[in-house]
């Protein structure tokens, strides 16, 4: 439906802010960072966005969760799930990230990305130094037997057309940050593992 970022209009001029990336991160009293969690469908993504969103809004720190499933009622309402339309749905995403971590908020993206190009090309929008790539492996087995949404047995009968992992593919990440099978470990074990490192980007 929509196709990718090209070249910027020769009339559109980028406006240099006066306030460094420094005196945001004093205000914030943090570094901002953006946490990219990917794996199949009920693989936990999203319930530890939110865990590590809660915690670090109630240690005073600014942060916010972009869903996959969220962002599809608003900024990515006019996307389906063609691999243009994946690539475009993750560039979106990526570029809010950015945005936010520049304002000064720790981002926490909860996305299948299931193709490894899309997630580096968010890694190069958002920039290395504030990217922790965190693959969920819970076995296609685990997420099916939880399936929350009731998602696989709609796409085993045929109902959803390219549901990863069923009739669509997902490419596991070379070389992911963190590692986690949600359904060996506590949120809570998982979100300290995963904090402490992103709170170690770029330092």
């Amino acid at each position: 439906m929509t196709s990718e970022k090209n070249s910027v209009p020769e009339n559109v001029v980028l406006h240099p802010t006066q306030v460094a990336p420094s005196d945001r991160e004093r205000v914030v009293a943090q570094k901002p960072f953006t946490i990219w969690f990917t794996g199949l469908s009920g693989s936990g993504k999203s319930t530890l966005a939110f865990a590590i969103e809660k915690m670090l809004i109630e240690s005073g720190k600014p942060a916010f969760v972009l869903d996959g499933d969220n962002v599809r009622h608003g900024l990515c309402s006019d996307l389906g799930f063609s691999a243009e339309d994946r690539s475009e749905n993750i560039r979106r995403i990526a570029e809010v990230a950015r945005l936010m971590n520049d304002a000064g908020i720790s981002v926490m993206v909860a996305c299948i990305s299931p193709t490894r190009l899309s997630r580096e090309k968010a890694r190069s929008i958002i920039g290395d130094e504030r990217f922790l790539e965190v693959y969920l492996n819970t076995p296609l087995d685990v997420c099916e037997r939880l399936d929350p949404k009731g998602l696989y047995r709609k796409a085993r009968a045929g109902l959803i057309p390219e549901f990863t992992g069923v009739s669509a593919p997902y490419e596991v990440p070379e070389s992911p940050a963190l590692v986690f099978d949600a359904s060996q470990m506590s949120v809570s074990a998982c979100v300290e593992d995963i904090v402490s490192k992103a709170i170690g980007l770029g330092r």
